[in-house]
């Protein structure tokens, strides 16, 4: 809509509810100029409202939104303000806001990723109304339904799972070990850090997850979209087997405590052994999968029922300390009841003699520390949470401090009333015996904490209670492991980071199970349990485990430094270093632990992270590390500022005037052999096409991407090749980080373009040279004089152009040419100024090969002809191209000219001198005779048919033209570059490549005409030619 009073229309059969004044005369064909206010418009009738309305409020009638905006009632409705101009509007009409604006209103569907029909108006839709129309929701676009999928609160969902696999069966086997060995003092603290490094954990993982909504995947999603993919890959890989692992662990553990009950009685299988085990094993990972598969319901009430037998095994283990030892047997075992005296006994550490079972508080951590693993339990299930963001950390840090405190009592309570080491034997106990039956230092006693792993079943007021809190601790642990690793696998397939991968991402049913993923978790957990021995491979689980979990903290860590405005976690209990602290502490358990398997897991993790790494997935998912790539580039990028220029850190940053990177593929490829990643490269393209600017640059990035090369793209619309060439100068580069060096492409259509054109291909190169920039022209037998991308490189004009020459080639009889520097005139067809038609054809098609630069070449000379000084870069670039693997069989020659002939061996001496200083590999230096002889007659008549259409005449009124002046002035500088033409032809027709000092176009003295036939002089019909010229600083040094 536009500006000023607004007014109705009237007289047309569906109203208009609001126009212009101007559209309104337009409408009506009369003049408005009497009306002083807006017109308000029914149907039946038109009404002038007066400009002065009575102070008064509006009002406005509540409307449903459901409906057309719409109030039958007549009630006059005004406002008052500040602004002069007053509006009323009539109630019959009311329409919608959405009608009345392109503008769109908060709304959270604008913020969905998965909406990709649903956009708010971009700038342009705003700004000049471009038909933007708002889109209703297609069903495509419309999230899932996730109605059917039981979500789970913070209680079912995060806390009971963690205690259920934090209570694992190392509190039934191992705990009363700890206090046996680490004495209750030490034991209290490995206790203490244990569950420091896990509340760490926790805190940086609540901050993590509290940074948007996190999806299925638990801490594989948080990581990956923290850290990035390659990060997150590898720990979600290590926690798909770990976990899937853990669950044969469990089971195993499950069956090696069934079998000790069943020996109690005397039963067995098969053999009371490894048979068994596997048979059992097999039977309850079969259950464990089926209840898996029924649902993660099923699974929370099945966890519920565990959950109970577990507080009632320990209610009975606290039951059976209050009441004390039951008989004398349990006291001859070592249970004597709680007393003083044995709690001040236990409370230091005795970790017995130097030998195989020695210990210490390292190896006891070790063995504990699994204890208090499983605090991903409840992000596991992050996907069937109502909550996430809320429920991982309350659900996860009430567990840990639950645990925590009944971690820190029982080893009290046990160090109170359970001996070190005992006998067992009664007759000792009553003192009939002459060892006592504490007295354990020179025989092995297989009682006491130190010894029976089955203490919390003595010291019980119903032993049968304590296996099943074994039982009930084994199975949930392994519920909840193969429960949580396929979602986890689930969410790696997903984003397909891995090849094959994403055969496990499809769902099954209205809950989206992940039932490929049980299957391949069962299969791996099955392996493991035939096996029936897996204590080589538990060290490896905690292992994986512990680098999670320095994951996590180092994520949350990074994420913070990185300063991202992004991160914005609403869970603020939380610090970066104690972070760093977490990350520390996790690594430093892991090695001390077990060295081995802690290098084994880091090989692992490697590996897996090479593997996204340098398959670059295309992800963006905004990870702290992109945040700190910005961060780290900004702030080297200020540094570099800093730092002065000097001469041994001289880089060619060079700016390509390639147009669009597509289409003049050899001119990038050489530049990139330059540049070759360790240098600044950019693409300008001035285009006068209306093509949208991100969609070009997203192209040209796709394709460097497709060629290997690290370069920018810098567009600039314009008509014009100087005026644009220019600008993009001007704007291209950040601080130090900006081009010296400009790499145009030959100007094939000199002779057919408009006299504009060469004076503008000029002034590009003068205005290069005016910021004190460095600049080449690269001809190839496949280049192609595109500078501009506009429309009138049509196919027809170029055709043309091309039968034009054919005729005018089919026309000549004869030509001379010089094979050698005294040869006599030969057939015309072979003239040096001849133009080869395929390479008219090769630049109309636009198709080369584009391999000139990317073939491997065979033995030959990169032929460098360093005729004037002018600062080293001539000689550089060269150097450069010739350490590169693609030119590495090709050898330097050198070619330079003399003052005087008499000079010639002293010169080559001088520069080959030089050459050494500069330790530049050459293979040959030569010295050229006689650049001041007069070039063949022959060679003056084909240079200047060459130009005389460009020579000035009295009826020519053309900017660019050849004066007969001019001609005259530089007559010897044109025989100079005659001779260097037929000098090229005698020694470097055959070269690899070729690179020469480029003629200086002096202002205001050279036109623009000569200067380019001086180019295409020394160009024509040559291998690969670079014309370079420095911009007179030194860029060599042979100072160290």
């Amino acid at each position: 809509f536009h500006s000023g009073n607004l007014v109705t229309c009237a007289g047309v059969e569906d109203p208009i509810f609001v126009c212009s004044r101007a559209q309104l005369q337009r409408e009506l064909g009369g003049d408005l100029s009497g009306v002083s206010g807006p017109i308000v418009t029914q149907p039946a009738k038109m009404t002038e409202i007066p400009s002065q309305l009575p102070s008064g409020r509006f009002k406005v009638n509540r409307v449903d939104s459901r409906l057309c905006y719409r109030d039958n009632s007549t009630e006059e409705s005004h406002f008052s303000g500040a602004d002069t101009h007053y509006s009323t509007y009539g109630t019959q009409y009311l329409q919608s806001l959405k009608n009345l604006t392109r503008e769109v209103l908060p709304n959270e569907r604008y913020y969905l990723e998965g909406l990709k029909n649903v956009c708010r108006p971009c700038l342009d839709d705003l700004r000049f109304g471009s038909g933007y129309k708002r889109q209703p929701l297609l069903s495509s676009d419309i999230p899932e339904d996730n109605s059917k999928i039981v979500k789970l609160g913070w209680i079912q969902g995060v806390y009971i799972p963690c205690l259920l696999n934090i209570w694992g069966v190392m509190l039934f086997i191992r705990l009363s070990w700890v206090v046996g060995h680490a004495g209750i003092g030490e034991g209290i603290i490995v206790i203490v850090v244990a569950n420091a490094v896990t509340t760490i954990t926790t805190i940086s993982m609540s901050a993590v997850s509290t940074n948007g909504e996190i999806k299925g995947g638990g801490v594989y999603y948080m990581i990956s979209r923290s850290l990035g993919p390659e990060f997150g890959a590898a720990i979600g890989m290590m926690l798909i087997l770990s976990n899937s692992i853990a669950v044969a662990m469990y089971i195993v553990g499950f069956c090696e405590s069934l079998n000790d009950l069943l020996s109690n009685f005397k039963l067995t299988i098969v053999d009371g052994g490894l048979n068994d085990i596997r048979i059992v094993g097999t039977t309850v990972i079969v259950f464990i999968l089926i209840v898996a598969m029924i649902g993660i319901d099923w699974v929370s009430r099945a966890q519920l029922i565990l959950l109970a037998v577990l507080l009632v095994a320990q209610a009975d283990f606290l039951l059976g300390i209050a009441i004390g030892p039951k008989s004398d047997e349990e006291k001859a075992q070592g249970f004597i009841g709680v007393t003083g005296t044995l709690f001040t006994k236990n409370f230091k550490s005795d970790y017995g003699h130097e030998g195989d079972d020695s210990q210490n508080i390292f190896t006891v951590f070790a063995v504990f520390f699994p204890a208090v693993t499983g605090i991903v339990a409840g992000a596991n299930l992050s996907g069937n949470l109502r909550n996430p963001s809320d429920a991982i950390p309350k659900g996860t840090l009430l567990a840990i401090f639950t645990t925590f405190i009944s971690y820190v009592i029982y080893p009290i309570l046990i160090g109170s009333c359970v001996l070190r080491e005992a006998s067992g034997s009664l007759l000792e106990y009553f003192g009939n015996e002459t060892h006592a039956f504490t007295e354990c230092d020179h025989r092995k006693c297989n009682f006491g904490s130190k010894n029976d792993p089955q203490i919390m079943k003595l010291v019980s007021a119903w032993y049968p209670l304590i296996y099943a809190g074994c039982f009930a601790a084994t199975l949930s642990s392994a519920i909840a492991s193969l429960v949580g690793a396929p979602r986890v696998l689930q969410a790696l397939a997903k984003d397909n980071l891995y090849p094959f991968i994403g055969f496990f991402s499809k769902t099954y049913g209205p809950k989206n199970d992940p039932i490929r993923g049980y299957i391949l978790c069962f299969l791996i957990a099955l392996a493991c349990i035939m096996l029936g021995e897996l204590n080589a491979i538990a060290p490896i689980t905690s292992n994986f485990f512990l680098a999670s979990y320095a994951m996590i903290n180092f994520s949350c860590f990074h994420a913070t430094i990185s300063k991202s405005p992004g991160w914005r976690p609403s869970f603020k209990f939380y610090n970066k270093w104690l972070s760093l602290v977490g990350t520390f502490l996790c690594v430093g358990v892991m090695f001390l632990s077990d060295w081995k398997t802690a290098l084994v897991t880091f090989l692992i993790v490697s590996g897996l992270y090479l593997g996204v790494a340098y398959g670059k997935p295309n992800v963006n998912w905004g990870s702290s590390t992109q945040a700190q790539t910005y961060l780290s580039a900004l702030q080297y990028c200020y540094q570099l500022n800093e730092i002065e220029d000097h001469v041994k850190n001289f880089r060619p940053q060079i700016l390509v005037m390639s147009g669009y990177p597509e289409e003049r593929p050899d001119l990038v490829d050489l530049a990139n052999l330059i540049t070759k990643k360790l240098s600044l490269l950019i693409c300008g393209d001035i285009t006068s096409t209306e093509e949208d600017q991100a969609d070009l640059s997203h192209k040209a990035s796709h394709w460097f991407k497709q060629k290997n090369i690290q370069a920018f793209y810098c567009s600039y619309k314009e008509s014009g090749f100087y005026s644009g060439s220019k600008a993009i100068f001007q704007m291209c580069g950040l601080g130090k980080l900006k081009p010296n060096m400009v790499l145009l492409g030959f100007k094939n259509d000199w002779t057919k373009c408009s006299p504009n054109g060469l004076i503008e291909y000029v002034d590009v190169i003068h205005e290069a040279f005016n910021r004190h920039m460095a600049v080449g022209v690269l001809r190839t037998a496949t280049d192609s004089s595109v500078h501009l991308r506009s429309e009138e490189r049509s196919r027809g004009t170029f055709l043309q152009t091309i039968e034009e020459s054919r005729e005018k080639i089919s026309k000549e009889n004869s030509s001379e040419n010089f094979e050698a520097e005294d040869s006599e005139s030969k057939d015309r067809s072979n003239s040096p100024f001849q133009i080869p038609l395929n390479n008219l054809e090769s630049a109309f098609n636009h198709k080369p090969t584009g391999d000139i630069f990317r073939t491997k070449q065979g033995e030959g000379y990169i032929d460098v002809w360093w005729l004037y000084d002018d600062g080293g870069l001539t000689m550089l670039l060269p150097h450069i191209i010739q350490t590169r693997s693609i030119y590495s069989n090709c050898k330097l020659r050198i070619f330079s000219i003399a003052n005087k002939n008499t000079e010639l061996d002293t010169e080559q001496k001088n520069l080959a001198a030089l050459l050494s200083k500069f330790r530049i590999d050459y293979s040959d230096v030569v010295i050229v005779p006689d650049i001041t002889k007069k070039a063949k007659e022959s060679t003056w008549l084909e240079f200047e048919e060459l130009i005389e259409p460009f020579r000035e005449n009295p009826n020519s009124e053309e900017e660019g033209c050849i004066t007969d002046a001019e001609f005259l002035l530089l007559k010897e500088k044109n025989n100079r570059h005659l001779r260097f033409r037929e000098l090229l032809l005698c020694h470097s027709k055959d070269s690899k490549l070729v690179v020469m000092t480029l003629p200086m176009p002096r202002k205001d003295t050279v036109s623009a005409a000569l200067y380019l036939a001086w180019l295409e002089t020394l160009t024509r019909d040559m291998p690969p030619i670079l014309l370079v010229r420095g911009n007179q600083t030194s860029v060599l040094t042979f100072y160290s």
